[in-house]
C-alpha cells in the first residue's frame, strides 16, 4: 500500500518506492505512526540494528572504540553471491522467524534450511530459537540508503519480495527486526559478496553487550580518554562542534565557560544560568564581541557590569544593540552610565538611552532637545510629562516629521486630536488605538472600512460610551472580541458584547490586567469574569491571594489553569499536578509545572504502575524512590517513561549504555547525558557527529578533558 499522502520527491515517498520496489508491501503506509506496542523497549534503533551487521562477526554491540566488550557470538553469518542472497534470506529468515517463512521450518522449496549445516557458515554451531512472528508475516526494517529516511518502516512480504533489490549501491546494508525485537537478520554488501547476519534473542544479547562494555577496568578508562583526542587537531570539525555544545554542559567550570565565550562559537547564548565569576569575567572581556554575546545571553547582570559592557575599551562596534538590550530587560544602571549613555557622540545610541525604562527625567529632557530628530522622538514618550510649555511647544512645531509626529502623539493623549490634523500628520495606529480624538475622528474611524482600524479603536481607553456600544456590535467577530476586554466594563455589559472567543488562539495577557497584579480585589473581579481572556490574564499574576489561586484553579477554561500553573507561585498542588497530566512545560516556562515549588514531592510511588506514561514518570522524584525502581522504568513500554529513567543519575552504567541504542531518538540522547556512563561509551559518543551534541552536554566529563577539548581551537573570526 502506497502513502497517498507522500509525492514523489519527499523522503517518505522515496522510502515507498524502494519498499515497494523490493516486493514489500507496507500497511499503513509510509510514515504512519505506529506505536511498536508492549515490545517497544526491546527494539534497538535502526543504527544499532546496521551497525551490528556491518560489523565483523564477534565484534562489540555498538563497535567503534576499541577495547569495547560484549562480542556477539552464537549468530548465523552467511557469506553468499549476489544471486544467491534471496533463497538464503529466506531460509535464514524462516529459521529466525522474521517474515518470509515459517519459524524453524525450511526453506521455499521445502527442502531443509542449511542454517545448521556445517558450510551454512552458522558461528559458533550454537542451536537457535525462532523469533516470533505475526499471523500477517509482518516485520520491521530499514535500509541504509541516501536520501531515504533510516526509520523502522512495519512491512509484510508481497509476492515479489527480493531482498536483494534492498542492497542499493556497493555499500549497500539493509536490516529487519521481529516486530516483538527478539530476532535480526541484515545484509550487507561487502568487497566478497553480500553477508548475512543474523541474531535472535536479540533482548538479552543487547543486555549481555551493554554490562560487558560498562564493566571498564581503570585502565580501559584512562585508554579511552587518550583515544578521544586520537586523530583529532585543532583545527578538527570535531574539536569544533565540541566546544560548541560543551559550553551547554552545567558541570563546566568557569574557565572553561569563559574560554568557549572567548571562541564565539555561540554556545553561550541561549544560558541565563552563567555562573556569576563566569559572567563577571566576560563582562570585562576585551573582546567587545564577547560582551555582545553576555548581553545575548541574558543573564541578570549588575550595573557596574552593564557598565563595562558599554564603555570597556575597545567600544562595540554597534553599542546600541547594547543599549537596546539593556532597554529590553529593564535593566538597572548605574548614575554614570545613564549620563554616558544620553551623551554619547553616537546618535542611535542616545535614542536607545531615551527608552531605557529608569532614565533620569532630566536626561530625558535634555535628549528631547537633542540636535538629531530621531533622538528627539524617541525621547518624546519620557520625557513629554517634564517638559515645561515652551519645550513642548518648540517639539509640536518641530519642522522634522518624525519628531513632530512624536510630540503630537504624547500631546495628544490630553487633547483630543482632531480628524484633520490627524490626516495632515498620517498619526496612524498610534493614535488611534491611545490618542483622545474629537467626535467626527472618533465617529469617521468607528466606520472605517478597515478592520484593523476599528479593533486597534475598539482598545482606544478614551473611547466615549456610545461608541463603545456600537462597536461592540461590530460586524467584525475581532473588533468586538476587542470592546469585550475592555477595563472599564461592567460584567453585565461585557456579557453583551457578543463576541466568539477561540479557545485555541494563542492568548496575551491584558496589559490593564497586568497592571492590576498587585490588587487583591481587581484580582478577585478579574477572576470572577465570565470571559475567559480576563481570567487568564489574572492568572499570569506571580502572586495571588489563596481564595483567588483556588478559584483559578477549578476554572473549567484549561488554559487558564496552565497559567496559573506556569506564572503564580500560590498555585495549589493538586492543580499543578492535574495539569501535569496533559502539559510537561513550554518554551517560555520549561520547569512548569513539574518544577514549580508547589508540586507534590512525596506520595509519587502511587503512579509506578500508573495506566499513564506520563504519571509514571513521576515516581522517581519520591524521596522512598529507589535505583530498582529506575531500572524498572528503563524497560517501560513508553519512550517518555525511558527518557525519564535514562536522565536518573541513579541509572547503572549498563542500563546507560544500553538505552544509547533506544527506538527512539529522546531516548537515546538522554541516556547520552547521563553521568553513568563508562568512559569508553562517552567517547565513542563524543566522537560520533551525530551523538556528539548530547555527550558534550555529560555532567560526568571530567574537568580534565573538558579542558582539553577546547585546546589549540581559535577564535572564530
Amino acid at each position: 500500500m502506497t502513502n497517498t499522502h507522500a509525492t514523489p520527491d519527499t523522503p517518505a515517498a522515496r522510502l515507498a518506492a524502494l519498499l515497494e520496489g523490493a516486493g514489500l508491501e507496507i500497511p499503513g503506509g509510509v510514515g504512519a505512526r505506529e506505536p511498536y506496542g508492549a515490545f517497544e523497549a526491546d527494539l534497538p534503533s535502526p543504527e544499532a540494528a546496521l551497525r551490528i551487521t556491518a560489523e565483523r562477526h564477534g565484534g562489540a554491540w555498538g563497535g567503534g572504540a576499541e577495547g569495547h566488550g560484549g562480542a556477539w557470538g552464537g549468530g548465523a553469518v552467511h557469506l553468499v553471491a549476489d544471486d544467491e542472497v534471496d533463497a538464503r534470506w529466506a531460509r535464514t529468515a524462516a529459521e529466525f522467524g522474521i517474515g518470509g517463512g515459517e519459524p524453524g521450518g525450511g526453506g521455499p522449496d521445502g527442502g531443509p534450511s542449511d542454517g545448521a549445516s556445517p558450510d551454512g557458515g552458522l558461528s559458533g554451531g550454537a542451536p537457535l530459537s525462532g523469533g516470533s512472528t505475526n499471523g500477517d508475516g509482518a516485520f520491521l526494517v530499514a535500509a541504509a540508503v541516501r536520501h531515504v529516511p533510516l526509520v523502522w518502516s512495519r512491512v509484510r512480504p508481497g509476492p515479489g519480495w527480493s531482498p536483494a533489490a534492498l542492497l542499493v549501491g556497493d555499500r549497500g546494508r539493509f536490516v529487519a527486526v521481529t516486530r516483538d525485537g527478539s530476532a535480526l537478520l541484515g545484509a550487507c554488501r561487502t568487497g566478497d559478496g553480500v553477508r548475512l547476519v543474523a541474531f535472535d534473542r536479540l533482548p538479552d544479547r543487547r543486555e549481555e553487550a551493554a554490562r560487558s562494555e560498562a564493566a571498564e577496568t581503570p585502565a580501559q578508562r584512562a585508554a579511552a580518554w587518550a583515544g578521544l583526542f586520537r586523530d583529532v587537531t585543532a583545527d578538527d570539525a570535531l574539536r569544533l562542534a565540541w566546544a560548541e555544545w560543551l559550553g551547554f554542559n552545567r558541570a563546566a567550570p568557569d574557565d572553561v565557560l569563559v574560554r568557549i565565550a572567548r571562541l564565539r562559537v555561540g554556545s553561550l547564548r541561549p544560558r541565563r544560568d552563567l555562573p556569576p565569576v563566569a559572567t563577571a569575567a566576560l563582562a570585562t572581556d576585551p573582546d567587545w564581541r564577547v560582551r555582545a554575546e553576555l548581553a545575548e545571553a541574558g543573564p541578570d547582570l549588575t550595573p557596574d557590569q552593564w557598565s563595562a559592557l558599554f564603555f570597556t575599551p575597545p567600544e562595540p562596534r554597534h553599542p546600541q544593540f547594547l543599549v537596546e538590550r539593556a532597554a529590553w530587560t529593564g535593566a538597572d544602571l548605574a548614575p554614570d552610565t545613564y549620563e554616558r549613555l544620553a551623551a554619547h557622540p553616537r546618535p542611535a545610541v542616545r535614542a536607545a538611552a531615551a527608552e531605557l525604562p529608569g532614565l533620569p527625567a532630566p536626561l530625558a529632557t535634555r535628549l528631547a532637545d537633542d540636535p538629531l530628530p530621531a533622538v528627539r522622538a524617541a525621547a518624546c514618550p519620557a520625557a513629554w510629562p517634564h517638559l515645561d510649555p515652551p519645550a513642548r511647544r518648540r517639539l509640536l512645531d518641530d519642522p522634522a516629521p518624525v519628531a513632530r509626529r512624536a510630540a503630537l502623539l504624547a500631546h495628544h493623549e490630553e487633547h483630543p486630536l482632531p480628524r484633520a490634523l490627524y490626516d495632515a500628520e498620517n498619526l496612524g495606529e498610534r493614535a488611534v488605538r491611545h490618542c483622545r480624538l474629537e467626535r467626527d475622528l472618533a465617529e469617521h474611524l468607528a466606520a472605517h472600512p478597515d478592520r484593523d482600524l476599528r479593533e486597534h479603536l475598539a482598545a482606544n481607553p478614551h473611547l466615549p460610551p456610545d461608541l463603545v456600544a456600537a462597536l461592540g456590535h461590530d460586524p467584525d467577530d475581532a473588533v468586538r472580541l476587542a470592546v469585550s476586554v475592555r477595563p472599564e466594563l461592567t460584567e453585565d455589559q461585557r456579557a453583551s458584547v457578543p463576541y466568539t472567543f477561540d479557545a485555541r488562539a494563542t492568548r496575551r495577557t491584558l496589559p490593564w490586567v497586568a497592571a492590576l497584579h498587585d490588587d487583591p480585589d481587581a484580582m478577585r473581579r478579574c477572576a470572577a469574569s465570565a470571559h475567559p481572556l480576563l481570567r487568564g490574564s489574572a492568572a499570569r499574576a506571580r502572586r495571588l491571594p489563596p481564595d483567588v489561586a483556588e478559584r483559578l484553579a477549578r476554572d473549567e477554561d484549561r488554559v487558564v489553569r496552565l497559567f496559573l500553573a506556569e506564572s503564580c507561585d500560590d498555585a495549589p498542588a493538586d492543580l499543578l499536578l492535574e495539569v501535569w497530566r496533559w502539559w510537561d512545560g513550554s518554551f517560555s516556562h520549561p520547569d512548569r509545572p513539574r518544577g514549580h515549588p508547589n508540586f507534590p514531592r512525596t506520595d509519587l510511588l502511587r503512579y509506578t504502575d500508573d495506566p499513564s506514561p506520563r504519571m509514571r514518570r513521576l515516581a522517581p522524584d519520591d524521596p522512598e524512590s529507589t535505583p530498582e525502581l529506575v531500572e524498572r522504568l528503563s524497560r517501560d513500554p513508553a519512550a517518555e517513561v525511558r527518557c525519564r529513567a535514562a536522565e536518573d543519575p541513579r541509572l547503572s552504567p549498563a542500563t546507560a549504555v544500553r538505552l544509547l541504542d533506544d527506538v527512539h531518538a529522546r531516548v537515546r540522547a538522554a541516556a547520552a547525558r547521563n553521568p553513568n556512563l563508562p568512559a569508553r561509551t562517552l567517547v565513542r559518543v563524543l566522537r560520533d557527529r551525530t551523538t556528539l551534541r548530547d555527550a558534550a552536554t555529560n555532567p560526568g566529563l571530567p574537568v580534565r578533558i573538558m579542558r582539553r577539548m577546547l585546546e589549540g581551537v581559535g577564535p572564530r573570526r
